[in-house]
């Protein structure tokens, strides 16, 4: 495709022009799009000998927006938030409003992990589950066995 061509001798004549196309019609990068530039947040999931430990990347929210729920082996993160903001002067007036949501859902082990244990909490933009594994799905240290 080859770049279009201005003609520099019209801009004296019409210098709106010049303006329309350097400005950006659709800049994305503002707050206007949404506060976090994505629907569905980042994961991390961690094993380690006693646990699993999830983390969920989701700056901006706040522990009372999210929802944390287990069905059988089946758990579910899930968040919403809803942003309104009205400014208003003799001249105008102006409302604007956000709506985000998001739901992960992971599959437990079964028979790995205790469901009665598991905890969350929510800091510095950070959701933090840790899923403790049952005592029998824990890796025990190698028995030495004796050599007669």
């Amino acid at each position: 495709m080859t770049p279009a061509r201005r003609n520099r001798n019209l801009i004296p004549f019409f210098p709106f022009l010049d303006d329309l196309f350097s400005r950006e019609l659709f800049n994305w990068g503002n707050s206007n799009f949404s506060s976090t530039l994505t629907t569905v947040p980042s994961v991390n999931i961690k094993e380690s000998a006693d646990s699993y430990e999830v983390e969920v990347a989701a700056p901006g929210m706040e522990k009372k927006d999210f929802q944390v729920a287990l069905e059988g082996n089946t758990l579910t993160i899930s968040s919403s938030k809803d942003q309104q903001q009205e400014e208003s002067n003799d001249n105008y007036a102006r409302k604007e409003f956000s709506y985000q949501s998001f739901q992960r859902t992971f599959e437990l082990p079964k028979d790995v992990v205790d469901q009665e244990k598991i905890e969350a909490r929510y800091e510095n933009g950070l959701l933090r589950l840790t899923i403790p594994k049952s005592e029998s799905a824990k890796k025990k240290a190698p028995r030495v066995i004796e050599i007669q």
